[in-house]
């Protein structure tokens, strides 16, 4: 009987000890998909145009058509930043047309301020189609005490768009960016 007594013991130490493991793997597991969930939302997004998120692209290797589109941008400071900027003028041109304008910032703090810029597309289902080439807001931004800078983007609008019927009745994008300080050097 003693024995029977120390084999049920045993038994339910190992049931209780791969229990857990189980949790343990499992709390890990859930706190390894929370810091990969940003990077995975972002490279989502980027893909699919999900939220109106403009791709990235190299060039446009699918040429230029007809159909023209006027696109619109559009700035938002960050109350915590104490920058201005000014959004580029608007462009009409070609679909497939690689254009460059550029946003201009000023740091008016007496000390130098690194920001960042987040940016969407509107409307949002056309944000798949909008891409861009060379952009600012791929990378932190570090302007000195009083600097003003020019902010180049690089884009064209896909000539793909124009196979989409949902979107024949678009004739404006608005590119619009929402600039904050960074955590890595903002004031």
């Amino acid at each position: 009987m003693a024995d029977l007594s120390h084999s049920t013991f045993a038994n339910a130490a190992r049931r209780n000890k791969r229990i857990g493991m189980l949790c343990l793997g499992l709390v890990a597991g859930m706190v390894g998909l929370a810091y990969a969930s940003v990077p995975l939302y972002a490279m989502f997004c980027s893909i699919t145009g999900f939220g109106g998120t403009p791709g990235k692209a190299e060039s446009n290797p699918k040429g230029i058509i007809a159909r023209e589109m006027s696109v619109r941008f559009d700035s938002n400071v960050s109350s915590e930043l104490n920058w201005t900027v000014k959004p580029a003028a608007s462009v009409t041109d070609r679909i497939g047309a690689v254009d460059t304008v550029n946003y201009v910032a000023t740091n008016h703090s007496d000390k130098p301020v690194t920001g960042m810029a987040i940016f969407n597309v509107s409307p949002e289902r056309a944000g798949v189609y909008f891409n861009k080439i060379e952009c600012f807001c791929f990378t932190e931004q570090t302007l000195q005490p009083g600097e003003t800078v020019d902010m180049p983007i690089v884009f064209f609008v896909d000539p793909e768009l124009d196979d989409n019927q949902e979107l024949d009745t678009i004739k404006e994008i608005t590119l619009s960016y929402t600039f904050y300080a960074s955590d890595n050097g903002g004031s």
